[in-house]
């Protein structure tokens, strides 16, 4: 596949990219078919879950935005002439992030969930009543067989308070694949799962943007490590997710906040760090945000100390910072040593990596983690 942007008619980007979109997919795959690729590659849209509406917040009476209407139909034609598949990233996670009402039995596939009734059809789970609300709109829109992948969908470990932790995630993300293993489809398309459902995420990623909320870089089933944040049975007939092997760490250093000097500053030298490096943790819903001083001063002093690869003037903070081999890691808050260089370009491309290997897992039904750029 190639992904013609990610998520391009998000509401919150206005018409910024709308006007393109079709373009590009016509290029793209102009220039596809001339490389006689046209029938190998697939050019593709993944939207969000707000390109739907549904006007009793049930999936049956789900539509497109009206104000996507035209470039929408445009999309759908293409699409269904070349026999692509329709892409959804589906998100429980903010359904519950932002309703504080939702329900997160029906977020997180539990049995207990209260079912949402619609006409003849009952819901147990967010996951179905997303995927028959986009059904309800291509159906409206005459494409109904139209195939479905879901891009994007996902759990974070962190980063909001009560929703966000690696029991939930584990939850939701076995309660995904049970689903899917069971290729009981959904209410309007019984028996038929998505055509293919990628994970979010193979890794955490510590640059994310974080307007959204600072879960945004914690959605990863592993460390940036690569070491396992909780159990997750993906297809391969374990429960045991297996930590990367033989990582190349920076030396055993980390930088702390120095007791011994002036530290007036400090509030301006943490402000700094975390302008920089990843401070998310140390916020509510984080695993260090009770920590408390100086603790928490000295998680972002080293946050700030391993992104700069531990180069010793990255530690100074006007003096206040000072170079340990001491651990200063606490119960669950952890404070990280970086990756060698080479390592950490490395693991730029362990995605592909896993991609090869999850395609030999055991599901009838291909899953895999995926990352659309």
């Amino acid at each position: 596949y190639i992904a013609v942007g990610n998520e391009p008619f998000l509401q919150s980007y206005g018409d910024q990219f709308q006007p393109f979109v079709f373009g590009a997919l016509i290029n793209i795959h102009g220039a596809l078919v001339k490389a006689n690729l046209g029938s190998n590659v697939k050019v593709v849209v993944p939207s969000s879950f707000d390109v739907l509406v549904s006007s009793s917040g049930l999936p049956s009476k789900g539509q497109f935005r009206h104000d996507l209407n035209r470039t929408m139909l445009q999309v759908l034609t293409f699409l269904a002439k070349n026999n692509f598949p329709f892409v959804l990233n589906v998100n429980p996670f903010m359904n519950l992030y932002k309703n504080k009402s939702y329900s997160s039995d029906f977020a997180l596939f539990q049995p207990t969930a209260h079912s949402l009734k619609d006409g003849h059809n009952a819901y147990k789970n967010a996951f179905d009543a997303s995927l028959d609300t986009l059904i309800a709109a291509l159906s409206g829109l005459g494409f109904d067989n139209m195939d479905i992948i879901v891009g994007q969908v996902g759990w974070p470990t962190e980063g909001a308070i009560h929703n966000a932790s690696p029991s939930n995630a584990s939850t939701f993300i076995n309660g995904l694949i049970d689903h899917l293993s069971s290729m009981s489809g959904t209410p309007l398309r019984p028996h038929k799962s998505p055509l293919e459902v990628y994970i979010f995420s193979l890794l955490d990623e510590d640059q994310r943007r974080i307007a959204t909320g600072n879960f945004e870089r914690h959605w990863g089933i592993f460390t940036f490590d690569g070491q396992a944040k909780y159990q997750a049975n993906i297809g391969h007939g374990s429960n045991e997710l297996v930590n990367a092997q033989n990582v190349q760490y920076l030396p055993a250093r980390w930088c702390v906040v120095n007791d011994n000097k002036e530290l007036s500053n400090v509030s301006t030298n943490v402000q700094f760090a975390c302008s920089v490096a990843d401070c998310t943790a140390l916020f509510p819903g984080g695993s260090c945000s009770e920590i408390g001083w100086p603790y928490n001063a000295s998680y972002a002093f080293n946050s700030y100390y391993q992104m700069h690869n531990q180069v010793a003037e990255s530690c100074y903070f006007g003096g206040s910072g000072m170079i340990t081999v001491v651990n200063p890691s606490l119960n669950d808050c952890r404070f990280t040593v970086g990756l060698t260089e080479s390592i950490a370009e490395t693991l730029k491309g362990v995605k592909d990596i896993w991609l090869s290997f999850l395609t030999a897992c055991s599901l009838s039904y291909f899953l895999s983690f995926y990352e659309i750029i």
